[in-house]
């Protein structure tokens, strides 16, 4: 029931709006006044026994469910209406870990509407839920002293628009005068510069790994890796094709920006790539392509080519010159998950011919499919070993 007061307030706060967002505003205030008194609604709630909880209010909803990298055997499941409209499911138990879910309501995907924590994408966005472990694992925040993570706006002539590259400086960068050995770290294609932040974790990594004395301290630097001007400012240009032009956009305006912004060293021993899923093929491309400027070269889940005939197309500079490039690279590290049922057997191809063809890498195999749940695993394995020769 709308009360004289409620109404007074109402329109109080309509006389301070504009007009047309007075006309918006009203629907929600009424609704607001309508909707029954309940309990803040907590979802997901995560379980002592590992299991996940996921709740959402859509009381004239005809069907809900949930879907994210937590379920690998179906893709989604239904859940059950109460009488009060919220709408539930438990799942799991699940091994601790950082998981991406989104809600399907009546056909439309949407984020959890009571979740703050999201990871970003171009096209489609994720909500966040982490499942804790006995002990915190190496992306958990620790009391540990902890980098720190840059934007950097510039003009991408490649791309012809703006762009925002993110910088990780490690603990005591800013008041020190060393310089440091800098990894390009690649996303994949349904993620932005921020993913390796929001979802990957690097930097907590990085700090926890450094604490631990485990990797050098090294600057990251964590480009756009679509072929478009940034979509955080509102920009939601069409995708294009032209892959190419985050190569260029790298090595003629990204590595001279930050060679000239931070503390790095600037030889190709002290120069990084790596990337999952297009930013493994991204990295792998580039990297073993330009062996003057990146002497340590990674993909986790890389999406390269499917058949042999294009991988020695595209990799034919290295697998033709075995010498060359075992004696230029100093690590040439791939990795992906053995049930990625898309991209494992084609990481699997190229590396039986790299060792046919006498080139010298690490091909690493891991239990899981193409999710952030590899990935994350694949940095913590694949940190320590750059920048140590």
């Amino acid at each position: 029931m709308i009360t004289t007061t409620s109404w007074e307030c109402i329109r109080a706060a309509a006389r301070k709006l504009p007009l047309g967002l007075a006309l918006l505003a009203f629907p929600c205030i009424l609704a607001a006044q309508q909707a029954p008194r309940r309990a803040p609604l907590r979802s997901p709630e995560v379980n002592a026994d590992g299991t996940i909880t996921f709740r959402v209010y859509a009381p004239e909803a005809k069907s809900v469910s949930v879907g994210g990298d937590m379920i690998q055997d179906q893709p989604r499941r239904p859940m059950t209406k109460d009488a009060e409209g919220v709408w539930s499911v438990t799942l799991g138990p699940f091994v601790p870990d950082i998981y991406d879910y989104t809600y399907r309501i009546d056909g439309v995907t949407v984020l959890d509407p009571v979740n703050p924590s999201v990871t970003l994408g171009p096209r489609t966005s994720s909500s966040l839920i982490e499942v804790p472990g006995p002990e915190p694992q190496l992306w958990d925040p620790r009391p540990v002293p902890h980098g720190t993570v840059h934007i950097d706006w510039y003009d991408s002539k490649a791309v012809g628009g703006l762009r925002a590259v993110y910088v990780y400086t490690p603990p005591g960068y800013e008041g020190g005068r060393q310089r440091y050995p800098v990894l390009y770290l690649m996303h994949g294609a349904g993620f932005t510069q921020q993913g390796w932040t929001t979802t990957g974790r690097a930097n907590l990594i990085l700090d926890n790994l450094i604490a631990e004395r485990r990797v050098r301290p090294m600057v990251v630097v964590m480009p756009y890796g679509h072929p478009q001007v940034v979509t955080t400012l509102g920009f939601n240009e069409p995708p294009r094709s032209d892959r190419q032009l985050v190569g260029e956009d790298l090595l003629d305006t990204v590595i001279p920006l930050v060679e000239r912004t931070y503390r790095v060293l600037t030889d190709a021993g002290h120069r990084a790539i790596a990337g999952f899923s297009m930013g493994g093929n991204q990295s792998l491309t580039i990297g073993l392509t330009h062996p003057d400027l990146f002497h340590w070269v990674a993909g986790f889940s890389a999406a390269i080519p499917r058949d042999q005939a294009a991988l020695l197309r595209r990799f034919a500079d290295v697998l033709d010159n075995p010498a060359r490039t075992n004696e230029t690279l100093r690590l040439l590290w791939t990795a992906c998950g053995t049930d990625d049922r898309v991209w494992f057997p084609p990481n699997q191809l190229f590396a039986k011919l790299l060792d046919a063809h006498g080139v010298r890498h690490t091909f690493v195999t891991t239990p899981g499919a193409h999710q952030w749940q590899v990935w994350r695993r694949n940095f913590i394995a694949l940190a320590p070993l750059l920048f140590t020769h």
